[in-house]
C-alpha cells in the first residue's frame, strides 16, 4: 500500500509540555549534575497557547504546540492529577507485562488480547501532543511509540469524551473515505490493535476496537484522509473514527501512533520519511518545548554530544516493541554490571513515565545512588516511587548522574531534570524516579521522564536506536 506526497522528506513538530515542575537544571557535568530548586507554579491560560505558524529550517518543517490541555486548571485540580498519576503509570506497565506474557505464552491470537496502555494524557503534565492537520481540520494528538493505530474522535459521535477541538467530522471532509472490511488496512488490524476487522452488517466499513489496560477505549471504523504534517502531505492515510471513547485521554481529540505496524503514522510514511523518527522530550518548566521529526536529516538536531547508536533486538512475538539489549548501566563514577543486564532486554516507550528495572538492576542502581546521594533527610514512600528525600530546604544540590548502556557501546545519560519526581511543589517530598518491577523475568521499560533533553532516534530500516544529549528547544 503506498502512502507518498512530492514534499520535504523531513518534517519537524514541536512538542510542548505546559508544565507544573519544580526544578530548573544548570551545568552538566560528567559524574555529577547539578539541580536548582525552586517553588513550583503552574501558568495560567495564555492566548498563545495555541498552534504557532510553521517554519521550514533547511528541509525541516517545524511547527510548534502546545499541551492545551494542561494550560487550564486549579492547582486542586494538579494536586489531585498528580496524586493519581503514577497509580494510572503503574497500570499501564502492568498491562504491558501481561501482554508480553500472553503472547510470549499462547499459541494462537486472540481477538481480545488488551494492547499496552496508551493514554498518554492521564498524567497531563508529562505526556506530550502535537497538532496536525486532518481532513483539513486541525487535531491535537497524544504521541505514543508504545501504540499502532492513529484514531479520532468523530461526529456522529454515540460516546466521546469532553475535548476543546471540534469534533472530527467526516461528512464534511472532501477527502475522506471508508475502508472496506475486506481491505488489506482492515486485515492488519490484527497486529497493529490485537482485535481483528469487524465488518458487521455493513460490508463498506472496517470496526475496529482498542482497549487499553486500564478500561480506557476506543471504538470505531477505519477511514482514509489526508494528513498534513506541517507542508508535508500524506494522501489515503489510515486511521480510526472513533464513534465511542471513554478513559483516561485528557483534553487531547485522539492519538498516533509510532510503534511498527503497518497501520502506524512511520509505516504509512516510510515512502517519504525512510522510517526514521526522532524526538527531544522538553523537561516540565513552564516556557520549555520540544521536537518530533519524522525523516533523517541530523542537521536538523541540536544535540551536544555524538549520536550513540545500538540495534533494535528482533524478536517476531514483540515486533511492535522497540527492544533494546541494556548491558550496564553507571551512577557517578561507579559501572554497575548486576547478573540482570543483557537477560530480557528493555524497551523504550514515550507513554510509560516512570522507568521500571527488573529487580537486580534497580536495587543495584537505587544502593549506589544512597551511597553518594547521601546526608539528606529521607521521606515517605509514593506509591510505585521507594526511594525519596525531603529537599526543603535547599537551593541546589549535585546529584550524581545515571546512564545507561547498551550493546555496541552506546549510552543514555539521565538529564537531571528527569533524576527526581517531585511529590510535593515546596520539595519536602522528592523521588528517585525510577521503580523495580516485580519479577526478575519482566522486561525493563525506559519511560519518558527519563528521556528528557536527550535526542532520541528511530531508524527502522537500518534497525536501529541512537541517543544524544540535547537541550530541548523549539527556538
Amino acid at each position: 500500500m503506498a502512502f507518498w506526497s512530492s514534499l520535504p522528506s523531513v518534517f519537524l513538530l514541536v512538542i510542548v509540555l505546559c508544565s507544573i515542575s519544580g526544578n530548573n537544571v544548570a551545568g552538566y557535568g560528567d559524574a555529577k549534575q547539578l539541580l536548582l530548586l525552586k517553588r513550583r507554579q503552574i501558568p495560567a491560560w495564555r492566548d498563545d497557547a495555541q498552534p504557532q505558524i510553521s517554519r521550514t529550517q533547511n528541509s525541516a518543517t517545524i511547527l510548534e504546540m502546545k499541551h492545551i490541555d494542561h494550560c487550564s486548571g486549579s492547582m486542586s485540580e494538579l494536586d489531585q492529577r498528580l496524586g493519581k498519576c503514577l497509580v494510572a503509570d503503574d497500570i499501564r506497565v502492568k498491562s504491558i507485562q501481561s501482554h508480553i506474557k500472553s503472547v510470549l505464552s499462547s499459541q494462537t491470537e486472540s481477538s481480545k488480547t488488551r494492547i499496552p496502555i496508551t493514554s498518554g494524557v492521564k498524567l497531563q503534565t508529562l505526556n506530550y501532543v502535537v497538532t496536525v492537520t486532518l481532513g483539513g481540520r486541525n487535531v491535537t494528538m497524544i504521541v505514543d511509540t508504545g501504540s499502532e493505530l492513529t484514531w479520532v474522535q468523530c461526529l456522529p459521535c454515540k460516546l466521546c469524551y469532553t475535548q476543546p477541538e471540534p469534533l472530527f467530522n467526516p461528512m464534511i471532509s472532501p477527502s475522506y473515505q471508508s475502508v472496506l472490511c475486506n481491505s488489506q488496512a482492515c486485515k492488519t488490524l490484527q497486529l497493529a490493535t490485537g482485535s481483528s476487522g469487524i465488518c458487521g452488517y455493513n460490508a463498506a466499513t472496517c470496526n475496529y476496537v482498542v482497549t487499553y489496560g486500564d478500561g480506557s477505549y476506543t471504538h470505531g471504523e477505519l477511514g482514509r484522509d489526508r494528513l498534513l504534517l506541517g507542508s508535508t502531505v500524506v494522501d489515503s492515510y489510515v486511521f480510526g473514527c472513533g464513534r465511542n471513547n471513554k478513559g483516561l485521554f485528557g483534553a487531547a481529540s485522539g492519538l498516533i501512533g509510532l510503534g511498527r505496524s503497518d497501520l502506524s503514522l512511520v509505516s504509512q510514511t516510510s515512502d517519504l520519511f525512510g522510517g526514521v523518527f526522532s524526538y527531544c522530550l522538553p523537561d516540565t518548566d513552564a516556557a520549555t518545548s520540544g521536537s518530533l521529526m519524522l525523516g533523517d536529516d541530523s542537521s536538523v538536531y541540536k544535540n551536544f554530544t555524538p549520536v550513540s547508536y545500538t540495534r533494535l533486538v528482533m524478536n517476531p512475538m514483540l515486533d511492535s516493541f522497540y527492544i533494546l539489549n541494556l548491558t550496564g548501566a553507571s551512577v557517578g563514577e561507579v559501572s554497575l554490571e548486576p547478573p540482570g543486564f543483557g537477560k530480557s532486554g528493555i524497551f523504550i516507550d514515550s507513554g510509560t513515565v516512570i522507568t521500571r528495572l527488573p529487580p537486580s538492576i534497580y536495587k543495584a542502581i537505587k544502593s549506589e545512588f544512597l551511597k553518594q546521594f547521601s546526608g539528606y533527610p529521607l521521606a515517605p514512600s509514593f506509591s510505585i516511587l521507594d526511594t525519596c528525600f525531603n529537599l526543603s530546604a535547599y537551593e541546589e544540590l549535585n546529584v550524581p548522574t545515571i546512564k545507561m548502556k547498551f550493546e555496541g557501546d552506546s549510552e543514555m545519560t539521565v538529564d537531571v531534570s528527569g533524576m527526581f519526581y517531585f511529590v510535593k511543589r515546596d520539595a519536602s517530598q522528592v523521588c528517585l524516579a525510577l521503580a523495580g518491577l516485580a519479577f526478575e523475568d519482566e522486561i525493563g521499560i525506559i519511560g519518558n521522564y527519563q528521556q528528557r533533553n536527550t535526542r532520541v532516534i528511530y531508524d527502522t530500516k537500518q534497525m536501529k536506536l541512537g541517543f544524544a544529549r540535547e537541550i530541548c528547544s523549539y527556538s
